[in-house]
């Protein structure tokens, strides 16, 4: 190889690495933002988390579907011995998740959920450093890093804490342990079957339980404006579809690591997001924290695969 065409491979390289990082981004930024649009659904459109779950979950399915008949039919086909994988995967993955991330979205606001779930990939490593996996110096500092930081969002948070309910604080801290679940337990699946094709049945399983918990008979009964359903939507749309895209053209770009740790973005532009749209914000310590819990992601990106991929597998 010459030296000319060398240079021209390692350029377009460059250039291929910085479309990946920047779609990467994008992806964080849709995720970030979408976190503070649920806010503004639950807090001043007064409309149950449950719901929101739901039919974000619902809509996801709906626009996912068709695209892959369309674009990739044969993701729709998975063999019967998998169904029962994808059933608790569903149910216990993506459905858990959904219902604790975003109830603690509503009870303790955009910035303290977010951090307290972004613990999985520092738990991620330490449930593997049990099972055997070499324990490195930065696998001891995640794990510290993240309890330590999550211990001063919780303890901070001070006087304001009294106002919000114990449920709050356990639906906080289920979202980070049924997201290290899923994160854990998709990489079956994930062996096995495309991406989207996870995405689709898991949430697909994870709508239907939720229509059971609140019916959509109920759902249209309560009489929501164009505003609402158009928040609806754009949740389906934005925090989902969009940002999938996204992830997946970066990643073909990037090495999981560093995916990994540009999608640790997306924390910050939730808590700046809620600042800047909702007024609400992180205080004192609280930020501190936020630090240490985001230190504790990115180590965590860097030690294990699987929690790189953490982002993308939240949906």
């Amino acid at each position: 190889m010459s030296v000319r065409s060398g240079s021209a491979a390692a350029v377009s390289s460059d250039r291929s690495l910085a479309r990946g990082r920047a779609l990467v981004f994008a992806a964080a930024l849709f995720w970030g933002t979408s976190a503070t649009l649920a806010r503004f659904v639950f807090r001043d459109l007064h409309v149950p988390a449950f719901t929101v779950v739901e039919l974000r979950l619902m809509i996801a399915v709906a626009l996912l579907g068709p695209w892959l008949v369309w674009r990739k039919p044969a993701a729709l086909r998975i063999p019967r011995a998998d169904w029962g994988y994808f059933v608790v995967l569903g149910l216990f993955g993506v459905a858990a998740v959904q219902g604790t991330y975003y109830y603690a979205i509503a009870t303790l606001g955009v910035g303290l959920a977010i951090l307290i779930q972004y613990v999985a990939p520092a738990l991620i490593v330490g449930f593997e450093a049990l099972r055997g996996a070499r324990v490195r110096p930065r696998v001891i500092v995640a794990v510290v890093s993240a309890l330590a930081g999550t211990a001063l969002l919780v303890g901070a948070a001070g006087q304001h804490a009294g106002a919000i309910p114990i449920r709050g604080w356990l639906a906080g801290a289920g979202a980070a342990v049924s997201f290290t679940f899923y994160i854990l337990y998709s990489k079956r699946g994930l062996a096995r079957h495309a991406p989207e094709t996870v995405l689709f049945y898991t949430f697909a399983i994870a709508a239907a339980f939720w229509a059971v918990v609140t019916p959509p008979a109920r759902i249209l009964a309560a009489g929501y404006g164009a505003q609402a359903w158009a928040m609806f939507l754009a949740l389906g749309l934005f925090s989902t579809l969009v940002p999938f895209v996204c992830f997946y053209a970066g990643l073909r770009r990037l090495p999981p690591v560093q995916a990994g740790i540009v999608a640790t973005l997306e924390p910050v532009v939730a808590v700046l997001s809620a600042a800047l749209i909702l007024g609400e914000g992180l205080r004192g310590l609280q930020w501190a924290g936020a630090a240490m819990v985001l230190t504790a992601a990115v180590l965590a990106s860097v030690e294990a695969p699987s929690a790189a991929e953490a982002s993308v597998e939240r949906g």
